[in-house]
């Protein structure tokens, strides 16, 4: 009996001493430790962001394709209600709101899209002319990421007749 309290006693000891050691020789970070984390999130971070400005680019695409079209069908309903386009001069506008000039619509019932003509997806200002490119009624064009006619990817104009 008395060896067993004798035991119990020193592994007490020796349980309680050692917590004391472990928690001051183990405080806190090291600096290597904070360098290491920190460098793991920036790696992953820039990652992502790349990747994030991929799908961005391709969105931008998307978006701006998606607003030809929509401003494509609104014109076309547009002439049908009107027997003709919108002038360059009215442009886009003639869909949101009746215009004056001529050639004055005489059964307008706009409007003929669901908010204001808007720029691309860009900023930049959609083309419109009237007629339009091949022997078309008219022709839309948005001139992609860049602003000017032409060029390749995200660079690329985008037209209602392609």
């Amino acid at each position: 009996m008395k060896l067993s309290r004798l035991f119990l006693a020193r592994q007490l000891r020796r349980l309680f001493q050692g917590g004391r050691r472990f928690a001051q020789d183990e405080e806190g970070w090291t600096f290597i430790e904070i360098i290491v984390v920190l460098a793991i999130i920036l790696i992953l971070a820039g990652t992502v962001g790349i990747m994030a400005f991929r799908y961005i680019a391709q969105a931008n695409v998307a978006s701006a394709k998606s607003q030809v079209q929509t401003y494509a069908l609104a014109l076309n309903s547009y002439a049908m209600d009107n027997n003709a386009y919108p002038s360059q001069e009215q442009s886009l506008e003639a869909l949101w709101t009746k215009p004056a000039g001529e050639p004055a619509p005489k059964n307008w019932r706009g409007p003929y899209v669901e908010k204001e003509p808007t720029k691309d997806a860009w900023g930049n200002a959609f083309e419109y002319q009237i007629p339009g490119p091949n022997g078309l009624p008219f022709g839309l064009t948005s001139l992609g990421a860049d602003g000017a006619a032409g060029g390749e990817g995200d660079n690329a104009d985008i037209n209602s007749w392609q």
